[in-house]
């Protein structure tokens, strides 16, 4: 009773979950600030075996302090010792962060404010308490609202801060010790605009067609994975320097519907048209018109797994098909190799699992993926 008594005096907020109080959770406080910890001990609560799970914050402020701690722990008789000891490491380690950090100057935090009211109060969307992160907005010719995240060092602008932007190329800027917040929304807004037919591209195909990967595209993905008809798709690949070049084409679906696609494809590739936008091409080139998004019910083209039942797993969709004319089942890749595994007749070549289909038992194969195994 007289250990249990040190120990809520020692970390009031750091509670037994079992009779056995061989599970602590809950929270040590130091110089004021809470961090959340779990304590595992064994059954005999020999406290050089147990086990601590730390929060996040409690794991950065003790980066590099573990061995000391490892020592600690060998070295102490019981809980309530061990809790103080960690207490004084972590009153060090808080200690060190502050030293280490130095605020920047008054003048940074003048110049910042100053080049914000020169650039405008509108285009800020963000900023941290620190000034050290901020946001800002750009809308380009076409409408499209964009984001920048800067990230600022102490001695901004003699040195270089670090922008995040979500684009499909590299964005870097130019910088001298003379930079600003206004000089880097000006390379921000000149590279939105050399983007903006990639951007054009990408819209049109997005509004006009059925797009079904990505499911939410960002401003910097390339890729889009486009219906064509039941269990049929074709994946391109937009070169965001050339947008209006032949893309990159896969075809997915069973080999008696993607075969002729492919042979126009083939075919008709000298027509393609660079004055034209992917999307006509596509059109011209194939001989198909794609479905419209207010024209086919989603679920006309979206058919679920043949053997989970779901459309989407874990973000992937299906995209393997039963070559079978008229069968044509999709199944996930994960699926269906699961399902192959389990048959007495399965064999496998390299990377390549031979079964029969679930639904109409014709020989079926899948691929295995690196990514998916």
């Amino acid at each position: 009773m007289a250990d249990e008594l040190l120990m809520f005096r020692q970390c009031p907020l750091l509670l037994p979950q079992n009779r056995e109080r061989t599970v602590y959770d809950g929270f040590i406080t130091v110089q004021d600030t809470d961090f959340r910890l779990r304590i595992l001990l064994p059954s005999d609560h020999d406290v050089k075996h147990a086990r601590l799970q730390c929060s996040w914050q409690l794991k950065h402020v003790l980066k590099g302090y573990q061995q000391i701690l490892k020592q600690r722990l060998q070295h102490c008789s019981d809980l309530v010792s061990f809790m103080l000891e960690l207490k004084t490491v972590l009153e060090v380690a808080l200690k060190n962060r502050r030293e280490l950090y130095v605020p920047p100057p008054p003048r940074y935090y003048l110049q910042l404010i100053n080049e914000i009211e020169s650039l405008g109060w509108d285009k800020l969307v963000y900023i941290d308490t620190e000034f050290s992160t901020i946001k800002l907005k750009a809308e380009d010719s076409g409408s499209r609202v964009h984001l920048i995240t800067i990230k600022l060092k102490p001695k901004y602008p003699v040195d270089a801060p670090d922008c995040l932007v979500d684009f499909p190329v590299p964005f870097t800027v130019p910088w001298t010790p003379q930079g600003s917040l206004i000089y880097i929304h000006s390379q921000f807004l000149a590279a939105l605009e050399s983007l903006k037919e990639f951007w054009d591209i990408m819209d049109e195909i997005d509004e006009k067609t059925w797009v079904l990967e990505p499911e939410k595209p960002t401003r910097g993905a390339t890729v889009r994975r486009i219906a064509i008809g039941n269990n049929v798709s074709i994946n391109i690949d937009v070169d965001p320097r050339h947008p209006k070049v032949l893309p990159e084409c896969c075809f997915l679906g069973a080999d008696h519907v993607v075969t002729p696609l492919r042979n126009k494809l083939n075919s008709n590739m000298h027509s393609w048209n660079p004055e034209c936008t992917v999307l006509q091409n596509l059109k011209e080139v194939l001989e198909i018109d794609f479905p419209a998004p207010s024209a086919h019910e989603i679920s006309n083209l979206n058919m679920e797994c043949g053997i989970c039942y779901a459309y989407r797993l874990d973000s992937a969709i299906p995209d393997q098909v039963c070559d079978d004319s008229r069968c044509g089942q999709p199944f996930h890749q994960a699926c269906l190799l699961e399902w192959l595994r389990g048959l007495p007749s399965c064999r496998q070549s390299f990377n390549v699992i031979f079964g029969e289909c679930p639904y109409c038992s014709k020989p079926i194969t899948v691929k295995m993926s690196s990514k998916k195994s």
